[in-house]
């Protein structure tokens, strides 16, 4: 008499919704960890040394040449939106540039510290003369008041260049 023997196969259990939402936030976890770790390693290997993120841009005033010692243009001052100083005024509409050298910190945080003064002191300025005033004078001597304003400000070292990428004087 042989006796048969059963053989029974035991099923594993089916996870429950928490084990498989669990599972699939583990999976996510594990993903961005990937995803940052690959990021990094990216921006150590290839990332040019020296450089900070938003503070380059193309030299403007036509191309002209920046002294080597200065890596960026600081373009922080922005768009000013100014109004002369004459009965009827003009508008006034002009972007504010200048090399900088990123590698002196205590200047670069001074420049930026000082963002509010130097678009205070750019609209003073402009509400300071007339509309005709404004229309006599070139662009370079604009440039040299508000270059003699600018470092009048700053104690940590000096800007020696402006550029306007923009200009307009509207009636």
């Amino acid at each position: 008499m042989a006796q048969k023997q059963e053989r029974r196969q035991v099923k594993a259990p089916v996870p429950g919704p928490a084990a498989l939402v669990s599972r699939i936030l583990g999976v996510i976890a594990i993903a961005l960890a990937l995803v940052l770790a690959a990021g990094t390693i990216y921006a150590l290997v290839f990332r040019g040394k020296g450089k900070q993120p938003g503070t380059a841009a193309p030299v403007p005033d036509g191309g002209a040449a920046v002294q080597a010692d200065f890596d960026n243009i600081f373009t922080g001052v922005g768009r000013i939106r100014a109004s002369t100083g004459s009965p009827e005024p003009a508008t006034v509409i002009l972007s504010i540039a200048f090399p900088y050298s990123p590698q002196d910190l205590a200047f670069s945080e001074e420049l930026a510290a000082r963002i509010g003064d130097f678009r205070s002191g750019a609209i003073a300025y402009f509400a300071s003369l007339s509309t005709e005033e404004l229309r006599q004078k070139d662009e370079a001597a604009i440039k040299a008041e508000l270059l003699g304003r600018f470092n009048a400000l700053l104690r940590l070292g000096r800007i020696t260049l402006l550029y306007f990428s923009d200009y307009l004087i509207i009636e």
